[in-house]
């Protein structure tokens, strides 16, 4: 299938979920419920047609999904392009059912050609991680290295928050008080490489589990939005996200990051979760968010083993 629709990321939402209850540490990189539903609007319009997906079912119930991206270049806003080389699978099995993952890599290699493939998995799934390598992955040293582009992902439960404190004339806002436009603004300021439309914004506010009273921001005294950060709660798990988290770099080493964290994890708490989840980059060269989240109390869930087979 080459159409990711609404109803099938709801499926692979689901077993998000029924993962993040039972084992937690084996969910994979971009198939939480938050990032699945971030991932999936704000690059529906501009990758749809390069992506592939296929579901598998056991008694009718959805026990394992693989997600690709082939390789595409497209244009950017700037004129110049943004072009990935290689495919890109995204998977999630039932921890009950390891062994579909045998599958999903044969329908990874017939979907993907000729092209190199990627593949992350995390450090605590010993079993999936052993029939990657018996399937020809390898460890790709470059991404995996100390200063490679890998994530770990980092969790908090949810007592003992303190207060957050921002500098005076700042305040806190959510999506709801400012527009479309403007939290979109908000967005590309702290992410300069975001191709973020207003059009892939809509989408997101449209995607379950989307709530505009979780997307928090920080005012400056100017009005200037000066940080950013969207909420994703999974009622069904008790469970709350961060993704994306981002300052302005104009307002960056003001303190504004750490508070938006507290005053996100009092909201989220306010709501019913127990457990914050967030990602960020886990190379030692790459301190900087890892260290933040540290600050506020978050500790490494998991983190990625990314893998690459190369093409014959």
């Amino acid at each position: 299938m080459s159409d990711l629709a609404p109803v099938d990321l709801r499926l692979m939402q689901d077993l998000a979920q029924q993962v993040t209850a039972l084992r937690p540490e084996l969910v994979n990189g971009d198939a939480t419920v938050g990032e699945l539903a971030w991932v999936w609007a704000k690059d529906f319009d501009a990758l749809n047609r390069f992506w592939r997906h296929r579901l598998w079912f056991v008694d009718g119930r959805l026990t394992g999904w693989g997600w690709v991206q082939l390789p595409y270049r497209i244009p950017r806003s700037d004129g110049k392009f943004r072009a990935v080389k290689t495919a890109n699978l995204i998977c999630q099995v039932h921890p009950d059912r390891p062994e579909l993952l045998t599958e999903i890599l044969d329908w990874y290699d017939e979907t993907a050609g000729d092209a190199d493939r990627s593949l992350i998995l995390q450090d605590a799934d010993v079993q999936a991680r052993a029939i990657a390598t018996a399937h020809g992955y390898a460890f790709d040293a470059e991404t995996g290295s100390d200063d490679g582009s890998w994530h770990q992902f980092n969790v908090r439960e949810l007592t003992d928050v303190p207060e957050p404190v921002l500098p005076k004339g700042f305040r806190f806002l959510t999506a709801g008080d400012v527009s479309v436009a403007d939290a979109v603004k908000a967005h590309c300021d702290a992410w300069h490489s975001s191709s973020l439309t207003e059009a892939a914004f809509e989408r997101v506010r449209r995607t379950w589990p989307y709530r505009a009273d979780l997307h928090v921001l920080i005012a400056a005294p100017d009005g200037t939005l000066a940080a950013t950060a969207i909420i994703w709660l999974d009622e069904v798990t008790r469970t709350a996200e961060f993704e994306p988290v981002g300052t302005h770099r104009e307002f960056r080493r003001q303190g504004l990051g750490t508070a938006l964290q507290l005053h996100g994890m009092q909201l989220a708490r306010s709501v019913g979760a127990d457990r914050m989840l967030v990602a960020c980059l886990g190379a030692p060269a790459h301190p900087a968010a890892r260290n933040m989240y540290y600050g506020v109390g978050f500790r490494e869930l998991s983190h990625d083993v990314p893998l690459i087979k190369v093409a014959r």
